[in-house]
């Protein structure tokens, strides 16, 4: 599925420069970087990015990569589906991006980005591989690479590896690139274009970086972050909170209790509006609800931040294990676990491991106000799953029965 924001009519296409890093990024785009950060970026520069794409597989959001792409430009951008990290930059069309390296340009209208020219600017190397199905040459350097179109009657001039370089054609012609890459340089692998794109892996996180950071749920007790070390139970004032996780990115008053309505024990009147509050934790996929009155946690949100979901790009994906409430327990390992719920776990596998439950309470916006359509809430005791119509899930919310 594709996502678009287009400019108004009449509005000039924007011509940038930007700065190449081998092996680190492109431009503010930085390999690794979260796909929330690459937005911001986008969206602290409007004039520059005023046309952008946004690419994903909607049935099978995790088989594909997430792809930002900026047509006018030439380049896209691909974040791994499950870390949401950019691990691979792609320029398609480098007629139209022009970018400094040191204190040269190559590429855009004016500046022909050449073998000759290549060679000239970044130095010697390795001679590359040449993919005779797709008549493409492939030049590498430390975590970047050129691809430059072989015409059939020259084929022969690359089927050498030990070919002298700079690559020119018998005519004296050289080719001009078609492709550049810019990937991580720290697994030494060669990425170019079709199979050898996929070698382009995210790169590691830093030592002690909270991203992605696991955390395991215990239903209707507490959560525990596995990085940070904290605990966080059901009943927590707002200071065990602020002192466990920090200053919440947010914090919003929750107006109305939509799901009281449903609750035959709440004694509060159906119309009374609810002083419950969020702190809002943006940059690691949750929410924590407090009760109004007693100021101590009574709900938990975690957020998947899956493509197609109305919330999408307002959270950093959460990384949660929830355990089974007769299975597991905290500090065990759960990569091969099968009674555990992850972003990963697909619905159907939520009630291989629950047990199946009573009907699903539609969620929707309408369609002004969410393009992606309908969402469906299924209940357990202590957790209510939020699933989008592929499957995945899209929120988890815990709270005690």
């Amino acid at each position: 599925m594709q996502r678009s924001r287009r400019r108004c009519e009449g509005t000039a296409m924007g011509s940038i420069v930007v700065d190449l890093r081998p092996g680190l990024g492109l431009g503010p785009f930085s390999l690794g970087m979260p796909i929330c950060e690459a937005f911001a970026h986008i969206e602290q520069q409007p004039n520059a990015y005023d046309v952008v794409h946004v690419k994903y597989f909607d049935e099978e959001p995790l088989k594909l990569d997430i792809v930002i792409s900026f047509p006018d430009h030439g380049f896209h951008l691909r974040f791994d589906p499950w870390s949401q990290r950019l691990r691979l930059i792609e320029i398609f069309d480098i007629k139209r991006l022009q970018m400094r390296y040191a204190t040269a340009l190559i590429g855009g209208p004016s500046t022909l980005a050449t073998f000759v020219a290549v060679y000239a600017l970044f130095g010697p190397t390795y001679p590359g591989i040449f993919d005779k199905d797709r008549g493409v040459y492939t030049l590498f350097y430390p975590g970047l690479s050129f691809a430059f179109p072989i015409p059939s009657q020259y084929a022969e001039c690359c089927q050498n590896r030990e070919a002298e370089l700079p690559l020119e054609f018998p005519d004296g012609t050289t080719p001009v690139t078609c492709r550049v890459s810019i990937y991580d340089s720290s697994t030494d692998s060669k990425v170019g274009v079709g199979s050898q794109m996929s070698k382009a892996c995210v790169p590691p996180l830093p030592a002690g970086s909270f991203y992605m950071e696991e955390v395991q749920v215990k239903l209707g007790e507490e959560v525990w972050f596995t990085v940070g070390g904290q605990h966080i139970p059901f009943g927590a004032s707002p200071q065990d909170v602020w002192t466990e996780l920090g200053r919440p990115c947010g914090i919003h008053q929750k107006q109305v209790d939509q799901m009281v309505i449903h609750s035959a024990s709440d004694p509060r009147p159906r119309t009374t509006l609810c002083g419950d509050y969020f702190y809002n934790y943006f940059t690691r996929g949750l929410d924590i609800l407090f009760d109004g009155q007693t100021h101590k946690i009574k709900k938990f949100v975690l957020h998947t931040n899956y493509p197609g979901h109305a919330d999408f790009n307002s959270y950093m994906k959460c990384n949660f294990v929830i355990f089974r409430p007769d299975g597991g327990s905290f500090h065990q390992d759960v990569s091969n676990s099968k009674h555990v719920i992850t972003p990963s776990t697909k619905w159907e596998q939520v009630k291989e491991i629950l047990g199946h439950c009573g009907r699903a309470a539609i969620q929707t916006q309408g369609s002004t106000s969410n393009p992606f359509g309908s969402t469906f809430v299924y209940g357990y005791p202590n957790v209510a799953f939020e699933v989008m119509k592929n499957g995945y899930i899209s929120t988890v919310t815990l709270f005690q029965s």
